[in-house]
């Protein structure tokens, strides 16, 4: 869940306040699923769905259940405007399609949709706020990179690994 968009970080302590969440007046903001799942369609395979903002949440996508064929993201950019927002929105979803070696499908009804292939080049794409349809094959999946597979242990245990070090070699030095 986006914060302060769809819930208000320790929002049971702003309450008092009259700080409730944006998008849900009611209660302190929108309930996250258990787990984010992925869908099978049959003959167009299994697809990890996306609303909106949750592009950029690259750990997450790590913790789906089960492995997609695909990624669909759809998305409203109006919150953006024209300038930059929507294609910084789509470069992240582009890092995504990198990240978890899977093509995106990308709907958006105000930004950029198109097509992204698994190593996050647009292969097709409708301009900023144009409506419109592409009649294209998904691209293939690629194998799993590396952070697909192991998410950011790799950085937690060089920092760890660092902090060893450091602390060694202050130890050592007195």
């Amino acid at each position: 869940l986006v914060p302060f968009g769809e819930y208000i970080p320790f929002g049971d302590l702003l309450v008092p306040f009259g700080i409730r969440a944006f998008a849900a007046q009611e209660g302190f903001g929108y309930t996250p699923g258990a787990a984010i799942r992925v869908l099978d369609l049959g003959r167009a395979g299994r697809v990890l769905p996306l609303i909106c903002y949750e592009a950029i949440f690259a750990q997450d996508l790590n913790r789906a259940v089960g492995q997609a064929d695909w990624i669909l993201q759809i998305t409203n950019d109006g919150w953006f405007g024209d300038i930059s927002g929507p294609y910084q929105h789509l470069a992240q979803t582009r890092l995504r399609a990198i990240e978890q070696g899977l093509p995106v499908l990308r709907v958006a009804n105000t930004g950029v949709s198109g097509v992204i292939d698994a190593a996050g080049q647009l292969l097709h794409a409708l301009p900023l706020n144009t409506e419109g349809a592409l009649d294209v094959a998904v691209p293939p999946a690629r194998p799993r990179p590396l952070y697909a597979r192991t998410g950011d242990l790799p950085v937690a245990a060089f920092l760890v690994l660092a902090l060893l070090i450091v602390a060694a070699r202050r130890r050592f030095a007195d």
